[in-house]
């Protein structure tokens, strides 16, 4: 394969390859029903020096691959209302800090116990704390539960850890400074500039950003490029006065959050953040020195263990203390089952002070490529997962009392109960409050959307299509109609089985969108009158309304 190697001197042919390479491995993947990230890595290191030797332009992949994390999490802090802050911070901060603590100290003990020393320990342990938040958002926005609880309060998770990740930085630069500046100087430093970054925001939030952006939303491509040059802009900021460039981008997208135009530029630079995002796991592929880690497999196998099982595990328990239900934890801890980029990072730091050798960077590197392999793929599955040791983790929760779940009188009448409020739901909600005799209760997974509706003193409670357990949390038994607004097969049968199950005598409505899900649902028993479409039902309304009595006068 030396031809290849020698051909992708020229950048152009270079990034050729690395995209018809990308192209066909994930046609691979999608044919063997694998996950894109994992097909990814996998292109990274058979472009990288161990296989092909293709990436001879590492700072122009480097450099694509930090403005694609940087519009990914632009992305996820354009959709982020500021009042999940209310509803999640506190869980997220004691379960992050938790699982840091944990990871950490258990991490330590265990080195010590393979026979590493006191402070390469030290180094493998605190490398096994951080989480991969590119890895975490793309998955969760991929299956659309970045706005669900468990996203939420997983996107608290990795803002802990972005802050631990800071600290733990701070403290090695100092080390690799020699005493030019001191650790007390560095750290005030950073406070005051994240503080500085912080009243920016505000200050973009309520000042700069609403009129700017109004002006350039009448070019729908100028609004679009200020959004990555803000993105970007705020990103390189962040890094320049030592936070990293995650978090300034994630506060940029903030600053957004409010605009009338979030939804234009988030759907337009979807795509654009799918693309740029390839050349990380390009990056992080071809940076894996595969020649160091053939004698770590062992340990590197025991780490991995931990990681993927204790990780969770430390999470279930302390969300279980808090009163949250055994799904909402498990879901929330399966996303810390992996190591970050940050994590070899941190292991090459360490390395270039000398604190531990290129078999431990390699130990590191391992446990990487394992964990992130393996746990997007307990990501992926999560619900099924759960699905099969949902029994066994009836101890990680109370007996009742739930902090998710809003006390609600099971005697309560409603007349209608609408599972899902998108935009189908919303609007039945909205036109059943024209009557004031029909009560109705809406049932959704979203935080913010909850806080919302109880504070305009609408009837809603927390509760999510895909748990078994979602009957018990509504009082279904009492009501004359339930309709599913979400249009999944697998969960409209599933809801079809336990009402049955339940002896439910009242009406049931599933929702389709395609042409194929309408007719599994009809294979599966449902009724035509049951099952709701919403692009027919507004075309025969239209068509009703105006195009019949109009269309042949045109």
């Amino acid at each position: 394969m030396n031809w290849i190697s020698g051909i992708s001197d020229n950048p152009f042919y270079e990034f050729s390859i690395i995209l018809a390479l990308a192209a066909l491995l994930g046609a691979i993947g999608r044919l063997l029903k694998q996950p894109l990230i994992v097909m990814f890595i996998a292109l990274g290191i058979i472009v990288g020096p161990a296989v092909l030797d293709v990436v001879k332009s590492p700072e122009s992949i480097h450099l694509l691959a930090e403005i694609g994390i940087a519009v990914l999490l632009f992305i996820v802090g354009l959709k982020l209302d500021l009042r999940i802050i209310r509803s999640v911070g506190k869980i997220s901060l004691l379960t992050g800090m938790g699982q840091v603590i944990f990871t950490s100290l258990f991490g330590y003990f265990i080195g010590l116990i393979l026979g590493f020393s006191s402070l390469h320990s030290f180094y493998i342990a605190v490398a096994l704390t951080f989480s991969s938040t590119i890895i975490i958002v793309k998955l969760l926005s991929d299956k659309k539960e970045i706005d669900s609880l468990h996203g939420q309060i997983a996107i608290g998770f990795l803002i802990v850890q972005d802050i631990v990740v800071i600290l733990v930085m701070i403290i090695l630069s100092a080390m690799q400074q020699d005493g030019e500046t001191s650790l007390t100087g560095d750290i005030i430093k950073t406070v005051g500039s994240g503080l500085g970054l912080a009243v920016f925001t505000l200050i973009a939030i309520k000042w700069i950003v609403p009129g700017l952006s109004a002006f350039l939303a009448k070019s729908q491509e100028l609004l679009i490029l200020f959004a990555i040059a803000w993105a970007v802009s705020i990103a390189a900021v962040s890094e320049l006065i030592g936070f990293s460039s995650e978090v300034g981008a994630f506060l940029a997208g903030i600053t957004l959050a409010s605009s009338d135009f979030k939804e234009v530029i988030s759907s337009r630079l979807v795509t654009l953040r799918d693309f740029l995002l390839l050349f990380f796991f390009v990056n992080l592929g071809s940076n894996l020195d595969l020649s160091i880690i053939g004698s770590q497999i062992y340990p590197a196998l025991i780490f991995s263990a931990f990681v993927l099982i204790g990780n969770p595990l430390i999470v279930l328990i302390i969300m279980g203390i808090l009163g949250y239900r055994k799904r909402t934890s498990f879901l929330a801890g399966l996303t810390v089952a992996q190591i970050s980029e940050f994590s070899l990072i941190f292991a090459g730091l360490g390395y270039s002070v000398g604190h531990i050798t290129n078999e431990v960077v390699g130990l590191i590197t391992l446990v990487g490529l394992i964990t992130i392999g393996l746990s997007t793929y307990l990501i992926l599955y999560s619900h099924q997962i759960f699905k099969i040791l949902s029994p066994a983790l009836d101890i990680f929760q109370r007996s009742k009392n739930y902090t998710e779940i809003e006390s609600i009188d099971k005697e309560e009448v409603y007349d209608v109960v609408i599972l899902g409020l998108g935009r189908f739901g919303r609007r039945l909600g909205e036109m059943l409050e024209e009557h004031s005799e029909v009560r109705y209760l809406g049932v959704d997974f979203d935080p913010v959307l909850i806080a919302e509706w109880k504070a305009k003193g609408k009837g809603i409670i927390y509760g999510d299509m895909e748990d078994p357990d979602l009957l018990e949390q509504i009082p279904y038994d009492r009501s004359n109609i339930i309709i599913s607004t979400v249009a999944n097969t697998e969960l409209s049968q599933q809801l079809k089985k336990l009402l049955d199950l339940n002896g439910y005598t009242g009406n049931y409505f599933v929702t389709a969108t395609t042409e194929q899900d309408y007719k599994d649902l009809r294979d599966f028993g449902f009724d035509d009158e049951h099952i709701l479409r919403p692009h027919q039902m507004a075309a025969a309304t239209f068509y009703e309304a105006f195009l019949k009595h109009n269309v042949n006068k045109a």
